[in-house]
C-alpha cells in the first residue's frame, strides 16, 4: 500500500462558505429536472452595467494584459482613493490603497499584516464566515461579539468593552451588515472608536455594501476622530457593480500597512488583473444609474420579502436597513416542520420545497444565551421569483413539511 504524506494540519482550521456548498447542490438537483427557487448565494442577479464590460473588452484590446504593479495600476488606486474618500468625508491618497483580486484577501493581509500568532480578534457574529476562517488561519483567537434580533442585530457597546483583554489587537465590523442587513449607528461607531484608541487596537471595517443602503446614514468609522490611522477599510467592485466574477476589491489603509499588503500581494498574486482594473475604473468614473437603480429596486424586493415572509406560519423578520438579505427567526417554523435546528429546516426546504435558503449556523455559532433558530434568504432575485419562492416555503410550513 502506498504511504501518503501528512497534510497540514492548518487545513483543520479552515472553514468555507456553506452558500458555495448549498449552490452546488442546487445545481445538482436542477440537472435531475428540478424546479429550485435559489435564495442562498449572495450575489447581486443584475448584469455588469454595459460601460463596464465595454472598458474591460477594449483594455484587452489594448493589451492591458501584463503585470501590473502588486498595489495596483496608480489610475485605479487615485480613482478610488477619489471616490471612496468622497463617500466617507475623507480625503485618501493614492499610496493608501490596495488593489486585490476580490476583497476577500484584505481579510487575509489584514490579519497577516497586523495581528501576531496568539493575538485576539473580536469579530461579529453572526457574520461573514471567512471571518473567523481567516482569523484561525493566522493563528490568532476568534472572539465572537454577538448581534441579537432584539437590538435590531447591533451588538451591544458594553459587551464588546467586555470582551477586550489585553490580548486583544483587531476588532472586525460590518455595515451594512451579511447576514443580517443591520447597519451601525454613528454612536455606536462612536463607541467602538473610543475603545479602540483606549486599547490602541486596530480595525476592519468591511464597507462592500457601503452603497446599499434602505434606511439611515452610513457612516465609515474610518471618518472619525483618531481612527483613520488605526483602521483599515474593505470595499470592493462586486455587489455596488455587479462585478462578483470580475474580482476586485481594495483596502484603504495607512500607508506603511499599505507597504506591507502590497508586499504580501506580491508574495502570493503578484498583481490583479490589469485589463478588470480598467474595467474598475470605468466603473467608477461612468455613469452610476445602472447602480442606483439596482439599489431601487433591491429596497423594493426588501419590502416585498418582508411583507411576504410575515404571512408565512412561524417566521418573524424585521426589515433590513441594507445589503440584499433578510435574516428571519424560524424557532417556530421549525417546530411545525418537525426540524431540530435552522440547518435541518434549510436541508429539508431545499429537497422538500425545492427552495434554497442559508441556515443562521453558516454565519457562525449559536448565541450561548438565546435559543432561536435563523435563516439568510438573498433577494437578488426577481420579484417573480420571490413571490413564487416564498409562496412554496408557505406551503410547506402550512402543510408541517414534505409535499
Amino acid at each position: 500500500m502506498t504511504r501518503v504524506p501528512v497534510r497540514a494540519s492548518r487545513m483543520s482550521v479552515v472553514g468555507t462558505e456553506t452558500a458555495f456548498e448549498v449552490l452546488a447542490e442546487v445545481k445538482r438537483l436542477e440537472a435531475q429536472g428540478r424546479r429550485i427557487y435559489n435564495f442562498a448565494i449572495g450575489e447581486p442577479d443584475f448584469d455588469t452595467p454595459e460601460h463596464i464590460k465595454q472598458a474591460g473588452i477594449a483594455a484587452i484590446r489594448d493589451n492591458y494584459t501584463h503585470y501590473s504593479p502588486s498595489a495596483g495600476i496608480q489610475p485605479l488606486r487615485e480613482a478610488i482613493a477619489r471616490v471612496a474618500g468622497r463617500l466617507r468625508g475623507l480625503r485618501f491618497s493614492a499610496d493608501e490603497v490596495v488593489v486585490t483580486p476580490g476583497a476577500k484577501p484584505i481579510i487575509y493581509y489584514t490579519l497577516l499584516s497586523c495581528v501576531d500568532p496568539g493575538d485576539e480578534v473580536i469579530y461579529p457574529n453572526p457574520g461573514f464566515p471567512i471571518y473567523e476562517s481567516a482569523i484561525r488561519l493566522a493563528g490568532a483567537v476568534p472572539v465572537p461579539l454577538y448581534l441579537r434580533e432584539h437590538r435590531g442585530f447591533v451588538f451591544d457597546p458594553d459587551e464588546l468593552s467586555s470582551r477586550i483583554t489585553p490580548r486583544t489587537r483587531l476588532v472586525i465590523l460590518n455595515s451594512p451588515h451579511n447576514p443580517t442587513g443591520g447597519v451601525l449607528s454613528r454612536e455606536v461607531l462612536a463607541w467602538v472608536a473610543q475603545l479602540a484608541v483606549e486599547h490602541d487596537l486596530w480595525v476592519l471595517s468591511d464597507e462592500i455594501y457601503s452603497r446599499i443602503l434602505f434606511d439611515g446614514e452610513f457612516v465609515s468609522i474610518a471618518a472619525l476622530p483618531d481612527m483613520r490611522a488605526r483602521t483599515i477599510v474593505l470595499d470592493g467592485f462586486s455587489k455596488i457593480y455587479a462585478m462578483t466574477g470580475w474580482r476586485l476589491g481594495y483596502g484603504i489603509m495607512p500607508a506603511p500597512v499599505a507597504a506591507d499588503v502590497a508586499r504580501l500581494v506580491t508574495n502570493v498574486e503578484s498583481c490583479t488583473a490589469t485589463f478588470t482594473q480598467m474595467a474598475g475604473i470605468a466603473a467608477l468614473e461612468g455613469p452610476q444609474e445602472p447602480s442606483e437603480a439596482m439599489v431601487a429596486e433591491f429596497r423594493a424586493r426588501r419590502d416585498l420579502v418582508v411583507e411576504l415572509l410575515d404571512q408565512v406560519p412561524g417566521v418573524r423578520v424585521s426589515p433590513p436597513s441594507g445589503a440584499f438579505y433578510v435574516y428571519p427567526n424560524v424557532t417556530e417554523a421549525c417546530r411545525r416542520v418537525g426540524a431540530k435546528d435552522a440547518r435541518e429546516f434549510a436541508s429539508r426546504m431545499l429537497h422538500e420545497a425545492g427552495v434554497a435558503l442559508l441556515a443562521g449556523t453558516a454565519f457562525g455559532t449559536p448565541d450561548p444565551e438565546e435559543d432561536q433558530q435563523y435563516v439568510r434568504l438573498s433577494y437578488a432575485a426577481s420579484r417573480e421569483q420571490l413571490r413564487e419562492g416564498i409562496a412554496r416555503m408557505r406551503e410547506w410550513v402550512e402543510k408541517g413539511g414534505a409535499r
